[in-house]
């Protein structure tokens, strides 16, 4: 079942998300060259305390840390290590779901160390704009199946492939709620998006062939032909308007959700 959040919930999940967005700018000058994965997740870890966030991740079926730090041909899930060292052109995704007040968000953006290929500048790129179109079809009187065909149509039509693995979700008090939320689809289909549905909408898609396996440790999911992989992600809001993205840094957010929702 599909939960309706009401307007106090959607604001501290708001807060959960800005937050969250401006944790993730704040890493950048950190994601360079001869840092380590753990360092990452023990600067993101410092930064949910100070905030007064609890991480989702953390304890997650077993999981030990406040991220997932995947990259180049890791898609989703890479688990912090200490023998991780970044090097120049590598493509880094950092995925964080904190809660603030009991209320989680969920995002993950691409990273870029050092000078990069263009094939790693392409795969990005693609993997936002298809965010993007997704977030768009996220309105009143749309279904699901048009927000994951709109992903699908965004990622194929540029020349990758869509992971069927692993899908967005719904998101509010826990992590993962109803519904699943696939990254290709059939516009049309699907639960009716109504006001206060909240979901986690997260583009996966590869260079090459979408088969990905999960490696030795149990958690990190890499692609079966070793290429470049990507994987973005927001936590957004349908309301009776245009949908509220709580993980992109806005200074309207307050105003929005006063306009937006009931």
């Amino acid at each position: 079942m599909i939960t309706i959040k009401n307007a106090a919930a959607i604001r501290k999940m708001a807060q959960a998300g800005q937050l969250l967005a401006t944790m993730l700018r704040d890493i950048v000058p950190l994601v360079k060259a001869g840092i380590t994965t753990l360092e990452l997740d023990s600067w993101i870890a410092d930064q949910l305390r100070q905030n007064e966030m609890v991480s989702k991740t953390k304890g997650y079926m077993g999981y030990k840390h406040s991220s997932c730090i995947s990259v180049n041909d890791e898609l989703v899930h890479g688990v912090p290590r200490s023998s991780r060292v970044l090097t120049t052109g590598d493509l880094v995704t950092i995925d964080v779901c904190a809660s603030w007040q009991g209320y989680c968000a969920d995002m993950a953006r691409n990273f870029f160390v050092g000078e990069v290929s263009e094939a790693a500048r392409k795969i990005a790129d693609v993997a936002q704009r298809s965010l993007d179109k997704g977030i768009e079809k996220a309105r009143v009187g749309n279904r699901l199946g048009d927000i994951s065909s709109a992903i699908q149509h965004e990622i194929e039509k540029n020349g990758f492939e869509v992971v069927r693995d692993f899908a967005g979700h719904g998101i509010g008090k826990q992590m993962h709620e109803d519904p699943e939320i696939l990254n290709y689809g059939t516009a049309g289909k699907g639960p009716l998006l109504q006001p206060g549905m909240a979901f986690a909408i997260e583009p996966m898609l590869t260079d090459g062939h979408y088969d990905v396996y999960v490696d030795r440790d149990g958690w990190t999911v890499k692609t079966v032909n070793k290429r470049l992989c990507s994987h973005v992600e927001d936590t957004i809001v349908i309301t009776h308007d245009e949908p509220l993205i709580l993980t992109r840094l806005n200074s309207q957010t307050e105003h929005n959700l006063e306009r937006m929702l009931p």
